[in-house]
Formats: structure tokens, sequence, C-alpha cells
């Protein structure tokens, strides 16, 4: 008998266009002081909210469910790009990240809402506290960055956030690719 399909998900928002290549102007300077690092694509840089990981596919209802039920709870909000971080430290760099600035608090209700409603489909509670974040580089070896440079404020804009997206990761050498499974829009009561 074969396996069951699985499905590598996770549940992210996008941060619009002309933001993410406002930041890789931010960080061209860095690009040769990092050598070594894989730059993440502009095409794929998101926000994740819950990373699921493989996922039977006969569960994929039950997902978008929960995505569905919790995105209508959440009015939509604005946000903007905040200032760039490293996990876990600057002084012990492995990934070079923008963070988002959310004023309304957002997306961490986001992301405790995912948590707790794939909790009820057995998925295991996140255990690191949520900052929301574009992931612009991984550091194979941890390093410290220094000064990062700073987001001006110009580029730091604003934007809004409407939906949530569950996407698929197909996984390659040559790194992750991400499909687009579903939107899920906020403020539409679960309908």
């Amino acid at each position: 008998m074969a396996e069951a399909e699985k499905l590598r998900l996770f549940v992210a928002f996008d941060v619009p266009e002309p933001f993410r290549e406002a930041l890789q102007e931010i960080v061209e300077p860095l690009r040769d002081a990092l050598t070594g690092a894989r730059w993440t694509n502009v095409a794929d840089q998101h926000v994740t909210l819950r990373f699921l990981g493989w996922v039977p596919a006969e569960a994929r209802s039950d997902v978008d469910a929960v995505c569905r039920e919790v995105a209508g709870r959440r009015e939509p909000a604005d946000l903007s790009l905040g200032d760039l971080g490293a996990f876990p430290s600057a002084r012990r760099a492995r990934v070079l990240w923008a963070g988002i600035d959310d004023p309304d608090g957002l997306t961490p209700g986001l992301a405790a809402d995912l948590d707790a409603g794939f909790r009820t489909l057995g998925f295991e509670p996140e255990q690191r506290s949520y900052t929301p974040h574009l992931t612009l580089a991984r550091i194979k070896r941890p390093r410290p960055l220094g000064d990062l440079p700073q987001v001006p404020s110009e580029a730091r804009g604003i934007f809004r956030l409407e939906e949530v997206v569950l996407y698929r990761s197909h996984l390659s050498p040559k790194g992750a690719r991400y499909e687009l499974v579903e939107r899920f829009p906020l403020g539409s009561s679960g309908e």
C-alpha cells in the first residue's frame, strides 16, 4: 500500500513587493560582508505566523477550517517595516531579518489563535515567543553582525494586512519553493 501523501504547510502573510524591494537596497552593503550567507529571494519572502510541517493531505480541510475561523475573527490592520535584527542575536547571528511594526498587536494575536486552533488538531504548541519578521538571509555559521543599517522612515511605509495565506513548501537541494494554497480574508467572520 502506498504511503499517504503529506504536505509541508505553513500559514503566513505577505508584505507588498515594493517594501521587500526597498529592504534589498538597505541590506545590499551586507551582502559582501556576509559571505556564505544564503539570501532569501525577494519573491519568496513572507512573514510566517505558524509553521505546521508535514501534514497528511487528508487533513488539509481541517487546516483550512482553522485558518478561515481564525482569520474571520480578526479585523485588518496597518503594519509597517521595522528595524533589522538577527536570531538568536546580532552577536551570534544565524538569521538576518527585518521586523514588522504592529501597533495593534494583530500578528501576535493571529499567531496565538492559530496555535490554539491547530492544537485542537493535534499539533504541538509553538515553544518560542512570536516575533513577526521577514527572513532576509540565513547564515551557515553563527557570526557577529556589528551595527545593522537602519531602515529609513520612507522605506518603512504602511501596508494593510487583510489576509492570511496557507503555503505549501516544496523542498529541493536548491532550496525551498513556496506554493500558495489558499487565502483567508481577515474580518470575514469565518465565512
